[in-house]
């Protein structure tokens, strides 16, 4: 995990890259989310074409064989447009490609390969050089540009565990636009587990990583203001900014930019409808095994299953102009009075309501020491859960041990 030292804070990049992949490796064959997803059936329906995902983060190399055609750097606001093709880490053409890569030669694919991304870069602890990081647009800059952007996804696979005034305003400024915001929930679930910024704010879906049996991952920070969990590890992206070859990478960086991918889905189906509606079915169709009202520390209200959403032609959105979240949103707790919250207050949560949450994905379930979990045969071997099927998949959470 890497840190940044920004004004306030430390911005950081909620993923690590692990052990290289061997270049003969057939990539799609990597990617084991979409089979568990079932992205070749959803992609029946929507490839989520006509949907454009702002990703705020080390920039995006619009040349990779995955993103030819797929990076929009002339709908970057001039004000902010500074390198944001140089990717100086390669992590945020890796979140690019994990959203919308088109798979070209042996190259990730996106989730929602039909979507295209508008770049935004931001400083990260990679960014070494002093002139650069000057001219360098800070988060809350980025998250303003892409709130008035044509994007209707703002990703942010980045945090910090201060809190900043100037991007709290800014995620506001962005919801009051009608953008929807998903934002990596953090790495530190063995460590110190603090709430993360801007996971934390008001208006922004919070995403925990699970891994290929739904569990949610050791290192996922956990805590009330979990909103949603996606895959986060092994998952297929750049070692470095020589793009040369992919690592399995693993932090809940991936799972923010597969939660972004799967809103862009839905709404490629649903173009009319507004986020307040994407988020709504999402909340309703997510995998639990809990009250849908009722929130987990570590899932929050589920694993999202975006396929769920598109199988039902007749699936009711709900109310355009009503945020689902609103009771959470509004009385969120004041992060200004814990700029820099300690490990306890990592299970604080942005609605007081939810006290009442399970405080694991098992909980409710009497046997969820036994092998519960819902199971499919992909490939000769592999088995993993299915996230996209039909019916509930039970999912057992991993405390940090």
């Amino acid at each position: 995990m890497s840190v940044v030292c920004s004004a306030l804070g430390a911005l950081t990049i909620v993923s690590t890259s692990l052990a290289p992949a061997a270049a003969a490796v057939d990539i799609r064959s990597k990617q084991w989310y979409l089979s568990a997803m079932q992205a070749d059936e959803m992609w029946k329906t929507s490839t989520g074409k006509g949907v454009k995902v702002a990703v705020i983060d080390s920039g995006v190399n619009p040349d990779t064989p995955a993103l030819k055609g797929q990076v929009l750097v002339n709908e970057v606001q001039k004000s902010v447009s500074y390198h944001v093709t140089q990717d100086y880490a390669g992590h945020g053409t890796s979140m690019a490609e994990i959203i919308a890569g088109t798979g070209a030669d042996n190259s990730v694919k996106g989730l929602a390969f039909g979507a295209k991304i508008i770049p935004y870069r931001i400083a990260l602890d990679e960014l070494k050089d002093k002139q650069e990081r000057q001219n360098t647009a800070t988060s809350a800059e980025a998250i303003r540009a892409a709130a008035d952007s044509d994007a209707k996804i703002i990703n942010m696979s980045f945090g910090s565990e201060y809190y900043d005034a100037d991007e709290e305003a800014a995620i506001k400024y962005a919801a009051s636009k009608g953008k929807l915001l998903f934002a990596a929930v953090g790495n530190s679930g063995l460590k110190k587990n603090e709430i993360e910024y801007p996971a934390f704010y008001p208006y922004v879906n919070a995403i925990s990583a699970s891994d290929q049996s739904g569990t949610v991952a050791k290192f996922s920070e956990h805590g009330k203001y979990v909103d949603f969990a996606a895959p986060g590890v092994d998952i297929p992206g750049w070692c470095d900014n020589t793009f040369k070859e992919y690592c399995s990478n693993e932090g809940t960086s991936a799972a923010s930019a597969i939660a972004s991918a799967s809103a862009a889905l839905v709404w490629s189906a649903h173009p009319n409808w507004t986020a307040n509606q994407v988020l709504r079915v999402l909340y309703d169709t997510a995998s639990r095994k809990w009250p849908k009202d009722e929130r987990s520390l570590y899932l929050g209200f589920g694993l999202l299953r975006p396929r769920k959403v598109l199988d039902d032609p007749n699936i009711n959105p709900g109310p355009a102009n009503v945020d689902p979240f609103a009771a959470e949103n509004a009385t969120g707790e004041d992060a200004s009075a814990s700029p820099t919250p300690s490990a306890s207050s990592g299970q604080s949560t942005k609605d007081a309501d939810s006290a009442s949450g399970p405080t694991s994905a098992a909980a409710k379930d009497s046997n969820s020491g036994s092998s519960t979990t819902t199971w499919v045969i992909v490939g000769a071997a592999a088995a993993v859960l299915v996230i996209g099927g039909a019916g509930f998949a039970v999912l057992r959470a991993r405390r940090n041990a």
